[in-house]
């Protein structure tokens, strides 16, 4: 499926839909571990902050993981894309620095594999919390197993696993401390390879 004139499909869209097997089991085991780790939240409605095509929202949407489903994306042909293969999400663009909603808003807010590529990834966290009311859910590549396992798939050899894209690099420990700011509290934390995912709550200060 071409989308726009370019023909253009982002990273993200070629992780979701790799024939790799390894690639596969990877993906699998990751949406299988947010599922498992929000089902018992109770929460009614979510946010998926650089949701790109809409794969996770979607995922959440079939195992009937709230009731209402929202995604934001800056890359509009990646919305284009996500239009057409979930045209029941609301795929909206946006700036995860400057989210369109009011204080408090969602029940659970989602960020995948998102701040490792910003340049301000806490004034992108600040964001995120502002406008969940409960939970914020977030995953980012846990270093350096992350590049091991690129290396040893081959991917990006000459610059020794790095992922082109990634401007942040954190260790599984060096990510709960990030999120370990005024006005939440880590409530879960889980490693499915290669990755480091954390779940916080929103508490009063």
């Amino acid at each position: 499926m071409n989308i726009g004139r370019s023909g253009h499909k982002s990273s993200n869209y070629h992780k979701h839909t790799t024939k790799n097997p390894v690639g596969k089991l990877f993906l699998n085991n990751f949406l299988n571990s947010v599922v498992k780790t929000i089902r018992p939240l109770n929460i009614n409605s979510v946010l998926d902050v650089g949701c790109g095509e809409g794969f996770t929202l979607a995922r959440l949407q079939k195992e009937k993981i709230g009731k209402e489903y929202e995604g934001i994306e800056y890359d509009g042909e990646a919305i284009e894309l996500g239009k057409k293969l979930y045209p029941r999400l609301t795929i909206k663009k946006g700036d995860i620095y400057k989210l369109p909603y009011k204080d408090n808003f969602f029940d659970l807010v989602v960020c995948t594999e998102v701040l490792e590529h910003l340049e301000n990834p806490k004034k992108a966290y600040k964001e995120l919390i502002r406008v969940s009311h409960k939970y914020i859910l977030l995953s980012v590549p846990n270093e350096p197993f992350f590049t091991w396992q690129r290396l040893a798939r081959f991917q990006n050899i000459l610059e020794f696993g790095a992922h082109p894209e990634h401007i942040q690099h954190w260790t599984a420990g060096a990510f709960s401390k990030f999120v370990k700011v005024r006005g939440v509290k880590l409530v879960n934390r889980k490693f499915p390879i290669p990755w480091t995912m954390v779940v916080v709550k929103k508490v009063k200060v």
